[in-house]
């Protein structure tokens, strides 16, 4: 069964930085995408950043970010600890959200939330001006 367990969310002051976390069982990193969606409140989920988490030589390691995130927020894979970060730095308070870890073992639509199958709880991002 797989499980993706979320942490690294708190509350911050805008400007600040926040490290999240997904830590994966059950699911075997050989191909396909991990990513991160967030959802506000009365807002639809969207897509933050996502990772091919495949052999290198066939992209593994490529990221992919939202346009309201590049530049500040970075996320990054370690297949062997089966764990993917998102480094959030000059953090707004827009950034504010519930932060959801996902996967998938098929590449592609690397932002599409549809595309993914698996989830986490979610972990709560705080932004105050």
């Amino acid at each position: 069964q797989v499980q993706l367990v979320e942490s690294g969310g708190g509350s911050v002051q805008a400007g600040g930085s926040l490290r999240l976390s997904c830590a994966a069982s059950g699911y075997t990193f050989s191909s396909g995408s991990m990513g991160w969606f967030r959802q506000a409140p009365g807002s639809e989920r969207e897509g933050v950043a996502a990772i091919n988490v495949g052999p290198f030589y066939i992209g593994g390691g490529s990221t992919y970010y939202a346009d309201s995130v590049k530049g500040r927020f970075t996320i990054s894979r370690d297949n062997a600890k089966n764990t993917v970060w998102l480094q959030m730095n000059s953090l707004k308070p827009e950034d504010t959200a519930m932060y959801y870890c996902a996967a998938k073992p098929r590449a592609g639509m690397w932002l599409t939330e549809g595309t993914y199958n698996y989830w986490g709880q979610g972990t709560q991002v705080t932004v105050s001006s």
